[in-house]
């Protein structure tokens, strides 16, 4: 399913500012995905293990014990942000670089967005964002992408980059053997 949750036309509020979705949304999806204009409570995702959301703050213990999913945040958290995090993904927008301070590392790095293909998967996402909810802080963040990019935060889990990191190493193994058990044939010549 898809959960949209955005003011009402002609609201006369700033929706980014404001916690329009309660506590505990999400907690232990599974799939669907979720695009809120605005914040959201306490324990954001918490148990999410396969949901992908997109919203404009959340409250204290955001994705705790998150195990799968893609959770994007276009505002502030509030603190220990991943405790017991081990799988999924969460970009953080994090402009004035202070979001490191509010996660809790115990089992997350929090790295710099440097590849490409997730460059592409949180476009994609803020693109949906704005689609279905007319986002403001989305439309902002689109219009200056290449600037903005630049300020998200990777959350990335340790046991989940590890997995990638081997299933990377396993590609690679297989293209080097099959690049080396190609035997180059020359073409028969052919009488006419």
């Amino acid at each position: 399913g898809k959960l949209v949750v955005k003011p009402p036309v002609g609201h006369r509020f700033a929706a980014e500012q404001s916690v329009i979705a309660g506590n505990t949304i999400l907690y232990g999806a599974t799939s669907g995905e979720a695009y809120i204009s605005g914040k959201a409570g306490e324990r954001f995702a918490v148990r999410n293990s396969g949901a992908t959301a997109v919203v404009e703050g959340v409250g204290d213990h955001g994705c705790e014990y998150m195990t799968g999913g893609v959770v994007v945040v276009l505002g502030a958290t509030g603190r220990n942000f991943a405790a017991g995090m081990s799988g999924g993904l969460a970009f953080v927008y994090d402009p004035e670089r202070t979001f490191a301070t509010r996660c809790n590392h115990e089992m997350v790095d929090v790295v710099n967005l440097a590849d490409e293909e997730y460059k592409q998967q949180l476009r994609t996402l803020i693109e949906r964002h704005v689609e279905y909810t007319a986002s403001v802080v989305g439309k902002r963040v689109l219009a200056d992408w290449d600037t903005a990019v630049q300020d998200f935060a990777l959350v990335f889990p340790h046991e989940y980059r590890r997995y990638v990191q081997s299933v990377q190493n396993a590609q690679m193994i297989q293209t080097q053997k099959v690049q080396t058990s190609i035997v180059q044939v020359e073409p028969a010549l052919v009488v006419a």
